[in-house]
């Protein structure tokens, strides 16, 4: 069943329409929309191509957009400057590494190669999706993109899916960061789902139809207002770990390498991979058995057993895949720290769990209504006002915008 259309209000599309028409001159004729993400359950299993729970959330990422008869794709965001990219050259190009233009270029390179008839755009884009919040601004970037392409200029040939593989493209090879395809695919078709990646080229996507709310517990994401700057190196070593002992194995991924063989040579890979990398793969297959358990648990109703779930994956985050304080931080443990006043305003209920890939950025809480005011002035107090987000799941992926009518 397709998700409801997704209509831009009047007010948005005034504050939308003015910013396009400052930065290009003339009157946008589209508008679409792009989703962040919030992952639940299944942390640093998608590059493994194991199993993940995630959500398309109520914050976006919008755009503006005129096609401009160019060979250049032009897009402004509010609060940056202008971004122009030629389509002469999609190619990747390392001095561009880490930058919005390699981001635009790969999704176009890849659009061109599957025959879309890639031409010039103006945008100006608007997002509730904070870079560094943990909700992947990125992949709704990379999801917007994609999906005005797709709209603009190939009659929405390519699949939500597909666009979501497209994204994940564009980061990999173009902006130089190895990332799984769980933020882009959670942004690019919405709502709550279950995805399998073990087929690589085929992942399953599976809806999981569940309301938090009628649980009485509140889908919260705390800001730990830590920079992920200068943390690559901290990202990169996980998949990386990893890779090397799927390498012992002669496999590229743990999801081949069956649990009993390697707990039967932990001796081995201890001396060849180190011990993190053995901690980190046992989180792997602890999380990724989990995770359909967590389905199990909402589609039974069982809303306890899956708080308690929730708590594990946490647990096994912080213990054993190590992505709550960056190596040799000792002044600065931000994560940690969220994850410790979450615990104490929580008073032993909900659950709470490093959120995406840890290291700064956000954690997920699970809060009983009945806590949510106090949890909330808690936190704030804390870390700084704004930093509890109280979300809710959106049906919509990434999508082309109705523009709502006059009343």
């Amino acid at each position: 069943m397709s998700a409801p259309t997704l209509y831009l209000s009047r007010q948005d599309k005034l504050a939308l329409d003015a910013g396009f028409q400052a930065a290009f001159a003339c009157e946008p004729e589209r508008y679409f929309s792009a989703p962040g993400r919030t992952e639940i359950g299944g942390n640093h299993t998608d590059h493994q191509r194991g199993r993940v729970l995630a959500a398309a959330v109520n914050l976006d990422t919008r755009a503006a957009v005129r096609v401009n008869g160019t060979g250049t794709i032009r897009i402004l965001s509010k609060g940056y400057s202008l971004c122009s990219v030629s389509l002469d050259d999609l190619t990747p190009n390392p001095a561009e590494f880490n930058t919005t233009p390699a981001l635009i270029r790969g999704v176009a390179a890849r659009f061109r190669e599957l025959g879309c008839p890639v031409s010039g755009f103006d945008a100006y884009c608007e997002s509730t999706v904070l870079p560094g919040s943990g909700l992947s601004s990125s992949a709704a970037y990379e999801v917007l993109i994609g999906t005005i392409l797709n709209g603009l200029f190939f009659d929405n040939r390519v699949s939500q899916p597909e666009i979501a593989q497209i994204g994940q493209y564009a980061e990999n090879v173009f902006f130089g960061k190895p990332c799984g395809l769980m933020d882009q695919t959670a942004s690019a078709v919405g709502n709550l789902v279950t995805i399998d990646f073990f087929d690589k080229d085929h992942p399953v996507i599976t809806p999981v139809d569940f309301d938090f709310s009628a649980c009485g517990h509140a889908l919260c994401i705390i800001d730990s207002r830590a920079s992920h700057a200068d943390l690559t190196d901290e990202y990169a070593a996980i998949p990386a770990e990893l890779k090397a002992v799927s390498r012992y194995f002669g496999k590229e991924v743990l999801t081949e390498i069956p649990e009993d063989a390697f707990y039967a040579a932990v001796p081995a890979l201890r001396r060849e991979c180190g011990d993190r990398a053995v901690l980190r793969a046992i989180h792997f297959y602890q999380e990724n058995a989990r995770v359909p358990e967590q389905v199990e648990a909402l589609r039974s109703g069982d809303f306890p057993r899956f708080l308690s779930l929730i708590q594990e994956s946490g647990n096994s985050s912080w213990m054993y895949l190590q992505n709550v304080t960056p190596a040799g931080y000792t002044a600065h443990q931000d994560v940690a720290v969220a994850l410790g006043l979450c615990q104490h305003y929580l008073h032993g209920r909900g659950a709470s769990r490093v959120h995406g890939g840890g290291f700064a950025g956000t954690v997920q809480a699970f809060v009983p209504f009945d806590l949510l005011d106090g949890f909330r002035a808690g936190i704030d107090a804390a870390l700084g006002q704004g930093a509890c987000h109280v979300l809710s799941i959106r049906p919509q992926g990434g999508v082309e915008m109705a523009v709502e009518e006059e009343s």
